[in-house]
């Protein structure tokens, strides 16, 4: 077994770490956040993900994973830094790519190999990381190993991924690509395929989640259709996937997470050929538009309202709020808009009074608001729903699924549901007295 040294101990590195150090390596975990060691040290997990704190207890006991206040010397560093993203350039940052290079150069010995898995720019690899690693006076290819592997998790899921999901390995050099091989190969029991270079292992990557995003655009785009004919888009999806070569993905109220929305982007930074891909990314941001305008057909004028949104986290069962489609739909609603008056002056609010509710999203300081817009609530389920005027569910959390509708509609001013997930028996609401509508 080999000595590794996990950069970033975030979404991904904490659960590969964990996970290396429970096939007996033995594993350094850094990260440049003092509290995150420190929590790492006390097998203290912050992030919503199945199995994760048994494991990450059970390597820490053991010895195998240690949070290290200091980088240390290691056969193996696996980069799994962030990369953030510029709305407004739609360019990534490297900064955080860029210092855990130059952070291993003084470090990296002979025989070494260095795996970047964050999600980068093609080229990135062979143009930043390998520069700064070559600061250290050795060669990439030839003194030390240098490869790109992509993670390819979803959260909800990570720890069976990380095993079961292919690997994608491209390497500086043959000697490269077998070094990293030889690592995956020790916890992953998917095949692990490997290309000529780095940046075509990037390039995979990107382009893989490109082809979700522009797929949910396509369905994003015929529920809007289907809207303007009257047609349940859901049914209409299913049946058309009944044809062999059909396979039209799910429309819902965006695309969060903190890949499709920004993957697309990165795509572009080294080329000015794409036309399709920016119109997919139009169509899947402006659902937070469609969605008020379904809220707005069954309650009419939303001044004075109240909006309760059941949904932060971007995804089902999980608590990660990156990108969510839920708290763009709730910014969407107060974009604008003044704070409301207090109740005792009698005065009408200028828009919606919007309440935000997730039972796996426990961070009340959750950016729910831009400039210019009134606060957004995170409360409890109680709090959101009563005296409300429309329930938005814009995140399939096996709570929402669940919900009583008559329960609900006791407590609220106007019994009114959207479904932008697809996940309620709307018969059920009806038979309880809701209008409804779905994506």
């Amino acid at each position: 077994m080999s000595t590794v040294c996990v950069h970033g101990l975030g979404y991904i590195g904490l659960p590969t770490a964990a996970v290396l150090a429970d096939n007996g390596h033995e594993v350094f975990g850094y990260d440049t956040d003092q509290g995150v060691r420190d929590r790492v040290r006390n097998a203290d997990v912050r992030i919503d993900e199945p199995g994760l704190d048994e494991l990450l207890e059970r390597a820490v006991e053991s010895g195998r994973l240690t949070a290290t206040d200091e980088i240390p010397e290691a056969q193996y560093h696996i980069i799994c830094v962030p990369t953030p993203f510029d709305e407004e350039t739609r360019r990534p940052g490297l900064e955080y790519v860029n210092a855990s290079a130059e952070a291993i150069a003084p470090l990296l010995r002979e025989g070494d190999t260095v795996i970047l898995e964050s999600t980068v720019p093609p080229g990135t690899t062979e143009t930043h990381v390998r520069p700064a690693l070559e600061a250290s006076g050795l060669e990439a290819g030839v003194d030390f190993g240098l490869a790109h592997c992509p993670e390819t998790v979803l959260p909800g899921n990570i720890l069976v991924e990380l095993r079961e999901n292919d690997r994608i390995v491209g390497g500086i050099g043959p000697d490269s690509t077998a070094a990293a091989v030889e690592l995956y190969d020790s916890f992953v029991a998917a095949a692990i395929r490997t290309t000529q270079d780095p940046t075509t292992a990037e390039f995979v990557k990107l382009i893989q989640n490109t082809f979700r995003d522009v797929n949910i655009a396509l369905a994003n785009e015929t529920a809007r259709i289907a809207h303007d004919y009257d047609i349940d888009t859901r049914e209409a999806i299913d049946l058309a996937n009944g044809h062999p070569r059909v396979d039209l993905l799910s429309p819902g109220p965006g695309v969060g997470g903190h890949c499709l929305p920004i993957d697309p982007w990165f795509l572009g930074v080294g080329s000015d050929s794409m036309d399709l891909i920016p119109t997919a990314r139009k169509v899947n941001d402006g659902m937070s538009e469609f969605v008020v305008d379904l809220v707005r057909d069954l309650v009419g004028d939303l001044d004075g309202t109240k909006i309760a949104v059941l949904g932060a986290a971007y995804k089902g069962n999980v608590d990660d709020t990156r990108k969510s489609p839920g708290v763009a739909f709730a910014r969407e609603l107060r974009r604008g808009s003044e704070v409301p008056p207090p109740a005792t002056d009698g005065g009408s609010p200028n828009g919606p009074i919007v309440a935000v509710h997730d039972p796996h999203v426990d961070d009340a300081s959750i950016e729910l608001t831009d400039t210019g817009a009134a606060s957004i609530e995170l409360v409890d389920l109680e709090t959101a729903t009563t005296d409300a005027d429309a329930v938005v569910i814009t995140t399939d959390h096996d709570e929402f699924a669940e919900l009583d509708p008559r329960t609900l509609r006791d407590r609220m001013s106007t019994p009114n549901v959207v479904d932008t997930k697809g996940i309620l028996q709307l018969q059920r609401w009806r038979d309880a007295g809701f209008s409804t509508r779905r994506i």
